[in-house]
């Protein structure tokens, strides 16, 4: 199983999120958050709604799969079941 560690930043209009994750073969990843990307998602703390994401992601693909820099709403272009994932 996948250890995934989450660092926010603040940034204008939203975050950026530095990932790291250890598994096989350790990747890093950074993931652009947008207000309205945070609220359509489902609001909460920014560092658990990325590695909610990324358990999601990862419950899919290899980290070796996932994007190493991407907006948070790319995801759902991949994965159209993502924002009901995120809401419930």
């Amino acid at each position: 199983m996948a250890t995934v560690d989450v660092t926010v930043k603040d940034v204008t209009g939203g975050w950026t999120a530095d990932v790291r994750v250890v598994d096989r073969t350790t990747t890093t990843h950074r993931v652009r958050i947008t207000s309205a990307e945070h609220a359509r998602f489902g609001g909460g703390d920014v560092r658990d709604l990325v590695s909610r994401s990324f358990d999601f992601l990862l419950a899919r693909e290899s980290n070796t799969s996932i994007l190493r820099e991407f907006s948070l709403s790319t995801i759902e272009q991949y994965f159209p079941d993502y924002r009901d994932a995120m809401t419930r």
